[in-house]
């Protein structure tokens, strides 16, 4: 992700100052052949839309049926052993997953099979519901 923000920053300011053209894609610490360190970037008018951020990934549910293989009522995490889910076209795998309410891993214990519902959270998948 950040090394395709930093390519579409760079096709940007190539086309508007083409001495910038140099900048290290690869490298955010890097500076250009002018010197210029991209890091203090002011990019509120850069169009954001297409860069896999979309605001339906966070309300977009999806459901889900798995067996509970461990619980991490510290951290609020469940590893689930659960059947493919579809709408994400995962196949089946045992995976941790957050849970938005702690409360939900009093009511489970290991060998149980549930239905849950979870949303994408920035790069991870949380619960948001169990039964």
């Amino acid at each position: 992700m950040k090394s395709s923000v930093i390519l579409i920053l760079v096709a940007a300011l190539s086309a508007v100052a083409p001495s910038i053209a140099f900048a290290q894609a690869t490298d955010v610490n890097k500076k250009d052949s002018t010197g210029m360190d991209m890091k203090g970037m002011d990019m509120k008018s850069m169009d954001m839309k297409d860069m896999g951020m979309n605001k339906t990934d966070a309300t977009t549910t999806h459901k889900g049926v798995g067996v509970v293989k461990d619980i991490n009522a510290t951290d609020g995490m469940v590893t689930l052993v659960h059947e493919p889910i579809k709408s994400l076209n995962w196949p089946a795998m045992t995976m941790g997953f957050k849970v938005k309410d702690k409360s939900v891993i009093g009511k489970i214990k290991p060998g149980d099979k549930v239905e849950f519902t979870l949303v994408q959270a920035g790069k991870e998948y949380l619960i948001t519901g169990m039964k």
